[in-house]
């Protein structure tokens, strides 16, 4: 496929080299300029280019930006061929996201995100750590591999969200509608605690709305307590901090 990445942070970078190792035409923006995509990015055939450039002739576009980024997205994804897919992988933190106007804690921000775009989003790759998405993805079949959610009110949207996920290495699991989405949003069993493709169905299920925004606020906390006290954090880490508030 041909395949648009607006952001390069930790997810976006990962999804550009894994996404090119997979065979797909990659090309990779950020809102500095192509020529401030660091190299390794592009080691396995991803190409820098300008914001106004990612969207041109691409059957996906992928969104990993800061939400506060959003609404100015819009223009750019009025350029898209109408039937190309949106994907986006962001999260919404109240601390972090403070000056987001028009989103409030405990929204679904994946509608969100579709009002500010003016078009229909998937939702994948938010309910994974970066560091685990770097290091963890295996081929199918692998006992090993670790589940993705992806949530999609569109059947294409869907479909093609969920085959990408499997190009990068992860067991895709069909998480419903955009307005499910929540199920998968910080504080919900299912993010970022690395479950299996057996597993990952009934964290979606027992997944409770109300209690997210506590629980999410919890684990902040108590990261921010770890790194106060001069804690180095690895993944292992947080996954077993977000086991232990979140199940």
């Amino acid at each position: 496929m041909k395949i648009g990445i607006l952001g390069a942070g930790s997810i976006g970078s990962t999804l550009a080299r894994k996404l090119a190792a997979a065979g797909h035409e990659v090309k990779v923006a950020n809102s500095r300029g192509p020529e401030t995509i660091e190299a390794d990015i592009l080691t396995t055939g991803a190409t820098a280019v300008n914001a106004s450039d990612v969207v041109q002739d691409v059957e996906v576009l992928i969104t990993s930006i800061p939400l506060n980024g959003m609404p100015a997205v819009k223009p750019l994804v009025a350029n898209l061929p109408t039937d190309a897919v949106v994907i986006d992988t962001s999260n919404y933190y109240p601390a972090r996201d403070r000056h987001v106007q028009a989103l409030e804690d405990g929204q679904v921000e994946s509608l969100w995100i579709t009002e500010q775009l003016g078009r229909p989003v998937a939702k994948a790759w938010n309910a994974i750590l970066s560091g685990t998405f770097e290091a963890k993805g295996a081929p199918a079949g692998d006992p090993t591999r670790l589940a993705i959610p992806v949530a999609a009110d569109r059947d294409a949207d869907r479909e093609t969200a969920m085959t990408l996920v499997e190009d990068t290495g992860f067991d895709a699991v069909d998480a419903g509608t955009l307005a499910d989405s929540w199920r998968q949003q910080p504080g919900a069993p299912a993010y970022c605690t690395e479950l299996r493709l057996q597993e990952m169905p009934a964290a979606l299920a027992v997944a409770e709305k109300d209690v997210l925004p506590e629980r999410r606020d919890k684990a902040m906390a108590a990261i921010g307590e770890r790194v106060e006290a001069g804690d180095l954090l690895t993944v292992a880490d947080l996954v077993a901090l977000n086991r232990a508030i979140y199940r």
